[in-house]
């Protein structure tokens, strides 16, 4: 009799709150999927079931085949595609296209109104479907990143799971990083990245990076703005730094045990980025078939950022009589790269001109354009960007163990993948960010 008592109290408490917890206190959430994308293969999985405990994945299999839990909540998504939580491997958290990149921004806008923008970035692009984030710099906040990650990690605000780079490297008289390339001499301005000028001082900036937060070191490997064509139709490109300087960078961040991640369009510094063993080429899109060759040999990831190319395509056409655009060259590299094997990362680089926060899918729509097939494209932002980030053991994959980071769309993005642009359910570590799409019940 007493038994029966403890259970009607429990069941009741269960009725209550919506749900019940484990065996060890932890809340528990059953996912009923009609289709299923797990993230580390090509097709979808009919009829499936997700038993989420606390904020991981417990259990994933086939209805009939996996258990419902007793007073487990139940979520119905039977008539929607689930796939993981997105990841973006570009992402700028301090960028707002309501600023711009205009210098001024640095000028007229405080480290601390863009970090409340930056609170509004990350809960925008975690309601698009992204749970997962790089933000590649800081833009002139200093560690200002850090603050941003730890609110969400701490719960205090809702955003993505965060790697943040910091404040990036690059040499001095390019514009240290988005800013001008100069201000009269006796005029001390803040600026997007800081200045580098020896290997001692490169390997000096990754220890304070590292010390004030860094999760892995951004590298201006050559000038972040104002690229244009030859007359041969490659890229004109200057380093910011040599070799030795970059060299050194990255051999200091692997030795605190942090991955390095470098920008380069092309042309030496992109060779030069290649030799010294960066982990990920940012903007990759200038390269010849032994460079692409080498890239797939050493396991180094490329990020393209196709929407920005495609945005700049008409002003490259019209400067060029016609001939050239980033756009084509992003699109033939692509090509060559998937043929070379190289590994692929989605990465979007919002509020920098294209897509801003919250859009950032569409830039798999491009990817699916310039030849990747939607399965390619899903696992490009999933489990490919998993393990650029060195995450894949958390992220990327609906699989036993994984944090419970997932999304729905009611149609089937390996047909249309523009449905990724319209998410209608987010969870993010077992707690419900947005539901489109059904209502939840406790049995």
């Amino acid at each position: 009799m007493k038994r029966q008592l403890v259970i009607g109290f429990v069941l009741l408490v269960c009725e209550f709150v919506g749900y019940c917890l484990g065996a060890d206190g932890q809340k528990v959430v059953v996912i009923h999927a009609g289709q299923l994308f797990v993230g580390n293969s090509d097709g979808l999985l009919s009829n499936q079931v997700i038993v989420i405990q606390g904020d991981r994945i417990a259990e994933v299999g086939p209805a009939g085949s996996v258990k419902v839990p007793a007073g487990a909540q139940e979520i119905d998504l039977g008539r929607a595609t689930v796939l993981p939580g997105l990841i973006d491997g570009h992402a700028h958290m301090f960028k707002s296209q309501a600023l711009g990149l205009n210098p001024k921004v640095f000028l007229e806008n405080s480290w601390q109104y863009r970090t409340i923008l930056a609170v509004v970035n990350v809960k925008t692009d975690l309601e698009a479907g992204f749970t997962t984030e790089r933000d590649m710099m800081s833009v002139g906040a200093m560690y200002s990143d850090t603050d941003v990650r730890r609110a969400i990690n701490e719960g205090v605000i809702p955003g993505p799971r965060l790697q943040v780079a910091t404040v990036a490297l690059i040499g001095t008289g390019w514009g240290e990083g988005y800013g001008v390339v100069r201000f009269s001499p006796e005029v001390t301005a803040p600026m997007g990245a800081r200045a580098v000028d020896s290997p001692w001082e490169g390997r000096k900036a990754v220890r304070e990076n590292i010390k004030y937060g860094a999760d892995f070191i951004k590298v201006f490997a050559d000038k972040p703005e104002g690229t244009h064509f030859q007359p041969d139709g490659r890229l004109a490109i200057t380093p910011s730094m040599t070799l030795e300087e970059e060299k050194a960078i990255v051999d200091e961040a692997h030795r605190q045990g942090v991955k390095a991640a470098c920008h380069a369009w092309g042309g030496t510094p992109l060779r030069d980025s290649i030799e010294v063993g960066c982990d990920s080429i940012e903007f990759g899109t200038d390269f010849d078939q032994e460079s692409l060759i080498k890239l797939a040999e050493k396991g180094i990831f490329l990020t393209m950022e196709l929407a920005n190319g495609k945005a700049e395509e008409q002003s490259d056409l019209k400067k060029t009589g016609g001939k050239y655009s980033r756009a084509a060259m992003q699109k033939a590299t692509l090509q060559k790269a998937l043929k070379a094997g190289v590994k692929i990362a989605f990465s979007s680089n919002p509020a920098s001109g294209a897509l801003d926060h919250g859009q950032q899918a569409k830039e798999l729509e491009y990817l699916v354009d310039y030849s990747m097939k939607p399965a390619q494209a899903l696992r490009a932002a999933t489990t490919v960007n998993a393990e650029m980030m060195g995450w894949q053991d958390r992220v990327g994959s609906i699989e036993k163990g994984k944090y419970a980071d997932i999304i729905a769309v009611s149609g089937n993005p390996l047909n249309d993948i523009t449905e990724l642009q319209r998410v209608k359910f987010v969870m993010k570590g077992g707690e419900i960010v947005r539901n489109d799409l059904s209502r939840s019940e406790q049995h």
